[in-house]
């Protein structure tokens, strides 16, 4: 299974980016979805999380921002994200949980990451 995300780039402050990340492989079932970022410096982080279902959750710092969504059927997921700060400058990761087969437990997998850069 392979995620690759695309959509990164510069923006202004308050500028808007799209993030997507289509999964692909031998895939079964994709569970959670989800974005998460991590700054020079600094740990990985969530950003935001969306089931099979539709169901989102996330960070404080992003929330009313951002905005999750999938395509199932498409396996991708999306990151809609306005009125951006210098502070979200960071390399964001989509993260899947996958099963590849029937019954098998799901497992996480992991994009390669894409940098968003928010500066003046």
């Amino acid at each position: 299974v392979q995620l690759q995300a695309s959509g990164g780039g510069l923006v202004q402050p308050g500028g808007s980016l799209r993030l997507s990340c289509k999964a692909s492989g031998s895939i079964f079932n994709i569970n959670d979805m989800g974005w998460y970022r991590q700054a020079p410096g600094g740990q990985r982080e969530l950003v935001a999380t969306i089931t099979s279902g539709h169901s989102t959750n996330y960070d404080g710092s992003v929330r009313g921002r951002f905005t999750i969504s999938r395509d199932n059927a498409e396996y991708t997921v999306y990151l809609q994200m306005n009125s951006l700060k210098p502070e979200d400058t960071a390399v964001y990761y989509c993260n899947a949980l996958v099963s590849t087969q029937f019954a098998a437990p799901p497992r996480d997998y992991w994009g390669h990451g894409t940098q968003v850069t928010v500066s003046s």
